[in-house]
């Protein structure tokens, strides 16, 4: 009797030590409330990178907040799986613990895509504006808290399957950049290997000048105008991934410039960035609303 009674409570422990030897990844699986967002993860194809060993802190959104979001924008998020759609579903996710034993008002966290998360105490728990309705679910590979809205980055990078030539040369408001370094006969450097960041003014911009300044760079194409667009270009990545407030790097003219990042956006010595991180095969473009001068 004595044996069946100690075979029966093994069995219960084993049974229960089952139920909870989990990881995130099973957490979303196995929750009602968390269909659209396992349907996401597997499709981006990071269920395996999910259930490894970590530890991860998940911000896991609900069919609710998924919900909230325009269809033909989950619908696009779909047809790009391992690229936008996981790069969202990365800013949910932080390689470390962060639960009720370290979480503090003002907090702020990096998570797997580089951009920073922040905590708020104040009038309940919440993550970068998301409320956190369930914290602390425990798994073996880390924890996992409920939210109630998705998350979305400074900005989803955009990429394309070409050099930062391909991506001036095909771009409706680059024209005229187009056509200056072509004549200041950088655009074979600017194809090469790189990697490189270029701060690209559009037509607007550049049209913006007064005509006897665009006239008199014309007038010297591989010096003057070579030179400003030199200092629109820097050597290496420069993105949203790497860069924060303050950061000063410097041109291939040797000049430096300098990103404020606030509330308001991103700008490059004080000249708004109105399109970010357009990733190429050797670097990444900024599309600027003003022209930079040396």
């Amino acid at each position: 009797m004595k044996k069946l009674i100690f075979t029966i409570i093994l069995f219960s422990f084993s049974f229960a030590f089952t139920l909870n030897a989990q990881t995130v990844v099973d957490v979303i699986v196995n929750s009602p409330d968390h269909n659209t967002l396992e349907t996401a993860v597997i499709a981006a194809e990071l269920a395996d990178d999910l259930s490894g060993a970590g530890p991860f802190t998940v911000f896991a959104p609900t069919d609710a907040a998924f919900a909230a979001i325009d269809p033909a924008t989950i619908n696009a998020l779909l047809a790009d799986p391992t690229g936008d759609l996981a790069q969202i579903l990365l800013h949910h996710v932080v390689f470390g613990v962060a639960d009720g034993s370290n979480i503090s008002d003002g907090l702020t966290i990096g998570n797997l895509i580089s951009q920073n998360l922040t905590f708020s105490t104040n009038g309940g728990l919440s993550i970068n504006g998301a409320n956190i309705s369930v914290a602390d679910i425990k798994t073996d590979n880390g924890v996992v808290h409920v939210i109630d809205a998705v998350m979305l980055p400074t900005a989803v990078p955009t990429r394309i399957e070409g050099t930062i030539m391909d991506v001036v040369s095909t771009s409706p408001v680059h024209t005229t950049l187009n056509s200056l370094i072509v004549s200041a006969q950088l655009d074979d450097d600017l194809s090469s290997a790189g990697p490189f960041t270029l701060f690209a003014p559009t037509d607007d911009a550049i049209a913006a000048l007064p005509a006897s300044v665009v006239e008199s760079l014309l007038a010297d194409p591989t010096g003057a105008l070579a030179d400003v667009l030199l200092f629109h270009a820097v050597s290496g990545v420069a993105s949203t991934e790497n860069v924060s407030d303050g950061v000063t790097i410097g041109s291939l003219l040797g000049r430096n410039i300098t990103f404020g990042v606030s509330a308001n956006g991103v700008t490059v010595n004080n000249i708004n960035v109105s399109v970010l991180d357009i990733y190429t095969t050797n670097g990444v473009v900024h599309v600027i609303d003003a022209v930079l001068v040396p």
